[in-house]
């Protein structure tokens, strides 16, 4: 899909990834571009910078998921591209965490992504035009070792896009996964805070916000389903696939050796 003259919205637009991708929509010809963001003063700066609209969202809340669709189209018209980009880390360590700390990182990081396909997937299909961005990760492509709930919960995401994607074919509806490594943002720091401490440089290649959005308007100018800036990444899901013990094996010796 050519991104000129498309109106785009962005969730989690305030910060890293999300900004990164509203700079480069606007860059590649998007005529209308919508910022949301928990942080709606950051979305306001944000916006600014692109001629946008900011729009306050609580990406865990389906009726302000709704809301934000609702408020695009009225100021924008119909949404040709949703990119579902806004997540959290969640609590690190395994199922000891709480039933609410899960319940949160489930909504935003899986719920969120259903809320918008469900109310924006008819729309594209009775138009025969629409793409659906999904951020997911890839912790989950191949787990992170640190934080099961995060790794769930993007797994999920995976599966969620592959859905849409088998399901929405040939009805105009496009449908892409993003599945970023390590990236310079706050959401990487945060998340190796709670795991004990490191820094980035230790936690294996990372990219700027910047490159994640070069890959993502390649893929989408591709329509590939797809995205992953860190190509190793697939090399990492062809082992896990070719030779799961083996490949278990040595996300062990990642966990021993204090990986993440």
């Amino acid at each position: 899909m050519e991104l000129e003259g498309k109106h785009v919205v962005v969730t989690g637009g305030a910060g890293g990834i999300g900004k990164a991708l509203v700079e480069a929509f606007a860059a590649e010809g998007a005529s209308k571009v919508v910022v949301a963001d928990f942080n709606e003063e950051g979305a306001e700066s944000v916006a600014a910078g692109v001629d946008g609209l900011a729009v306050g969202f609580d990406a865990g809340n389906e009726d302000s998921v709704l809301a934000l669709i609702a408020e695009a189209e009225e100021a924008n018209g119909p949404i040709d591209v949703f990119f579902s980009n806004a997540g959290i880390a969640g609590p690190p360590g395994g199922p000891e965490a709480s039933d609410e700390e899960w319940d949160q990182t489930w909504r935003v990081n899986v719920m969120s992504h259903i809320w918008a396909a469900r109310d924006l997937a008819p729309k594209m299909r009775e138009r025969d035009s629409g793409y659906l961005l999904n951020t997911a990760s890839a912790a989950g492509l191949r787990t992170q070792v640190s934080a099961l709930a995060y790794s769930v919960t993007k797994a999920a995401a995976v599966a969620l896009a592959e859905w849409l994607a088998v399901n929405r074919a040939g009805t105009g509806v496009k449908v892409s996964c993003l599945c970023p490594q390590f990236v310079n943002t706050d959401l990487l720091k945060g998340a190796l805070a709670l795991a004990g401490g490191g820094t980035i440089e230790r936690s294996g290649p990372v990219l700027e916000p910047e490159q994640v959005a070069e890959a993502v308007v390649a893929g989408i100018d591709a329509e590939r389903f797809l995205i992953l800036p860190h190509p190793e990444v697939a090399g990492f899901v062809q082992k896990k696939v070719g030779d799961p013990d083996r490949w278990l094996g040595a996300m062990r010796k990642l966990k021993a050796s204090g990986g993440k």
